[in-house]
């Protein structure tokens, strides 16, 4: 009795576990996108990387403010003999210092420097603002990602949806032949044709399942979900999104795009390190100022000595050095212009073929609606003309695989359209607006 209660234990146990591990989750893709926004280890890095150039700017504009030194030093004196050279101080007894004070401030506060100070900030604010725009870019990508597997868990989970479908048809099919060819109505090869397309369903189901977890993983792992969590795509993403204003032309993508704004900020940042190292070929100046105590004990004692007044300096031989610093800046100037020049051809060749892959999902859609009803039509004739005995098991079986390929074909169709949709808001740089990035 107590064995039999312990299984009976453990069958419930192993069945709640079952349940908890197999947890489905219903997302919409907008819920995923953003959801990938706030836990994306790619995120959190290019956010990283903003912050990083934020203190880097924020170092460089300190550079313009006026540098305050103080310093201190107390020492301890061992007995030293001092002989002052003159009668007067001879004939007396001197005094031996045992410790010593001195205090300092100096105050530094650079007026010119070859334009070098503003120049550098000009630079970092302009590598602060390109990668600002790379991570505005690097989340589109993460969207885009997240779109891509839950398009493809969609379309898994459909063509799944119409296997199952199909596998009960074509079961009862095997049941019904059964039947007709123990009354000798049809010939056991009819029989073994109907089992054998159950077996063959059953292996496009199973290769099904495999991809539908794959896809799941990737797509948990992204959104840094539980692996064991099940997610459920919403359908109605791929039926209420209005895509009627698509792209046609690069013109959008030109304006844009993250990225290539990023490469014209880090164009504009070049131009600014050039007058940084042409900041070499002139002298510096500064205001100086300073306060100064000392304290020889039983000997002197200094108080309020300031000092103020004008530092200038001027690296004559960086004058003949400092070319090859100029020509540098320069070099990566030109760089980052080629660099502006290849993306931008690189960009127009993506919204192009995007264009045409967008174009191509919307007419494919078109014929395979038709493909449908002609295969939905052709599998019904089929059908009555076997139920007559005016057709063969090889007729039928070839009317419904092509009747299920068009419904599968249909139902994905419409998924790739919303696919190459968002692509094609990609390349051209307007998928952060379907998603209110800004509010991210």
């Amino acid at each position: 009795m107590k064995i039999s209660q312990l299984m009976l234990f453990g069958v419930f146990f192993i069945g709640i576990s079952s349940t908890e591990a197999q947890e489905k989750t219903s997302l919409t893709l907008d819920e995923a996108v953003k959801l990938a926004w706030e836990k994306s280890n790619e995120v959190t890095l290019a956010n990283t990387k903003v912050n990083t150039k934020k203190y880097e700017l924020q170092s460089v504009k300190n550079n313009q403010y006026p540098d305050l030194k103080i310093s201190g030093q107390y020492q301890r004196l061992g007995k030293a003999s001092i002989d002052m050279h003159n009668d007067e101080a001879s004939s007396e007894s001197m005094a031996s210092p045992d410790r010593a004070m001195l205090g300092m401030a100096n105050l530094s506060l650079p007026i010119f420097s070859g334009f070098k100070i503003q120049s550098s900030i000009d630079t970092y604010e302009s590598l602060y603002e390109a990668e600002t725009a790379n991570a505005v870019k690097t989340k589109e990508d993460v969207a885009l990602r997240v779109i891509t597997y839950y398009t493809a868990l969609y379309k898994a989970q459909k063509t799944l949806d119409l296997l199952n479908e199909n596998q009960k048809q074509a079961k009862q099919r095997v049941t019904d032949f059964t039947e007709l060819e123990k009354n000798g109505i049809i010939p056991r090869n009819d029989l073994l044709k109907a089992q054998l397309m159950v077996s063959k369903t059953q292996l496009s189901i199973e290769e099904t399942n495999n991809n539908i977890n794959n896809i799941n993983f990737y797509l948990t792992t992204l959104l840094k979900l539980e692996p064991s969590v099940k997610i459920e795509v919403n359908e109605q993403d791929f039926f209420n999104l209005k895509t009627s204003n698509a792209p046609t032309s690069d013109a959008l993508a030109l304006e844009n795009r993250k990225d290539l704004e990023a490469v014209r900020l880090q164009s504009k940042a070049s131009e600014s390190n050039i007058r940084v190292a042409k900041a070499g070929y002139y002298p510096s100046l500064a205001l100086l100022g300073g306060y100064t105590a000392f304290d020889l004990k039983d000997f002197i004692t200094v108080k309020y000595a300031m000092n103020f007044g004008v530092g200038l300096t001027y690296d004559l031989s960086g004058i003949i050095k400092n070319n090859a610093h100029v020509r540098e800046a320069e070099s990566k100037a030109l760089e980052v212009k080629n660099s502006e020049a290849l993306l931008t051809d690189r960009i127009k060749v993506e919204v192009q073929k995007s264009i045409e892959d967008y174009d191509l999902a919307i007419n494919q859609s078109v014929v395979y609606d038709e493909a449908l009803q002609q295969a939905s039509e052709n599998y019904r004739l089929v059908k009555d003309k076997f139920d007559n005995g005016l057709s063969d098991t090889n007729d039928l079986v070839e009317a419904d695989v092509e009747y299920l390929s068009a419904k599968i074909n249909t139902a994905l169709s419409k998924a790739s359209i919303i696919q190459k949709y968002y692509e094609l808001l990609s390349v051209s740089g307007q998928l952060s607006q379907s998603f209110n990035l800004s509010k991210i």
